[in-house]
């Protein structure tokens, strides 16, 4: 006797499969149909799971952030406590150059379609959000690490354009730039902007 799918399973499934769609063709190419057709199921699979269109998007950037928390965890718990000048590259500068490659980068491209579409849906803004603000919270962290005496204004600031630069850095890798090739070379840009701004902070 064939077994029904599990549900939650299902849902997985099918936001993966769209996660794949949206980074090869964008979110107009994403459909309930288009979904039930890559992921190989019957028709009306997907609208049965995910009534309306932009139900399955918010779904997706649930599923998007819930994959993108997990890495963030890892990259947390795999920070040097001696900060960026340990032999080792930080949590956070790992966490960015693996969007680079496989699912990930998959996920890269999925992300940025998305957070276009967020501008114009609050419900689809809210299911990302929770990743950007952990996300900037491990990036804070790395911040203060590099300071010689922590300042949490200048913190703030700092981290507001390492985000900057990472997020550039992230959608350079979407669009096939490999210009930075390793966590360490990441590492020594990041805390070279932390330290421009430093000095611009300190001359105010």
């Amino acid at each position: 006797m064939r077994r029904k799918p599990n549900p939650d399973q299902r849902r997985r499934e099918l936001c993966d499969t769209a996660i794949r769609l949206l980074a090869d063709d964008g979110v107009k190419g994403v459909s309930h149909l288009k979904v039930d057709r890559k992921a190989g199921v019957p028709d009306g699979t997907t609208s049965f799971y995910f009534r309306t269109r932009s139900a399955l998007l918010q779904a997706v950037a649930v599923r998007v952030s819930e994959l993108d928390l997990k890495d963030l965890i890892a990259a947390t718990r795999a920070q040097s406590p001696a900060g960026l000048t340990a032999d080792e590259p930080s949590g956070l500068a790992t966490l960015v150059m693996r969007t680079a490659t496989g699912t990930r980068l998959i996920r890269t491209k999925a992300r940025y379609e998305l957070a276009l579409q967020a501008g114009r849906d609050p419900l689809l803004d809210e299911a990302l959000r929770s990743y950007g603000d952990r996300f900037r919270a491990l990036i804070v962290d790395v911040v203060l690490r590099l300071q010689d005496k922590p300042d949490r204004a200048l913190a703030d600031r700092q981290a507001y354009v390492v985000m900057m630069f990472i997020s550039g850095v992230m959608q350079a890798f979407a669009s096939g730039d490999r210009s930075i090739r390793s966590a360490a070379e990441l590492d020594a840009l990041i805390s070279g902007i932390v330290a421009g701004v430093g000095s611009s902070y300190a001359l105010r």
